[in-house]
């Protein structure tokens, strides 16, 4: 697949079978991630993997409490990457984003689906969220959540692309 074909092809996905992202294609989806363009290079963003099961539904129940449901929003996804950025650099929710963008397409890439879910800035706020920072030798106070990219593959059929509104693009000539 080239990049034009995996960027207008790509769509969120709501519905996971249980079966695991293997490891390599893990590796490589989270190293296509530390290649995402960051302000002046800072690189202010960094990438917390989880695939412990236990773990991945302690954050989905946090960020459902977040939510107000007690449904999983991770919508069953067997991985969980989660994207943080430092607070002191004036670029880290764009920096953050263009990791998220960059794990969702190399994902695509490899067969394996994905969603950007959110409210991950909320969840490290709390003090479960700065906990699990704080056991990872993370400085909660440093990093501010960007999102959390869900992982998996699809059940079922992925959805149909949305046709694109008619004011997407203006053009000065």
């Amino acid at each position: 697949m080239n990049t034009l074909d995996a960027l207008t092809t790509r769509r969120s996905v709501r519905s996971y079978r249980s079966d695991p992202v293997p490891k390599d294609a893990l590796d490589r989806i989270i190293e296509a991630g530390t290649y995402a363009p960051t302000g002046m290079g800072r690189q202010s963003p960094i990438i917390i993997a989880i695939t412990d099961q236990k773990v991945r539904n302690e954050l989905s129940a946090l960020n459902a409490k977040i939510m107000g449901t007690d449904g999983d929003p991770f919508y069953g996804a067997p991985a969980v990457l989660v994207v943080l950025a430092r607070k002191d650099v004036p670029t880290h929710v764009y920096d953050g984003s263009l990791v998220m963008g960059n794990l969702m397409n190399a994902a695509h890439e490899l067969g394996i689906a994905s969603c950007w879910i959110h409210r991950a800035k909320e969840e490290f706020e709390l003090p479960e969220g700065r906990a699990l920072l704080q056991g990872l030798g993370i400085d909660a106070d440093a990093y501010e959540g960007i999102g959390h990219c869900i992982l998996g593959y699809a059940d079922g059929a992925e959805p149909e692309p949305k046709p694109r509104k008619e004011d997407y693009v203006y053009r000065i000539a």
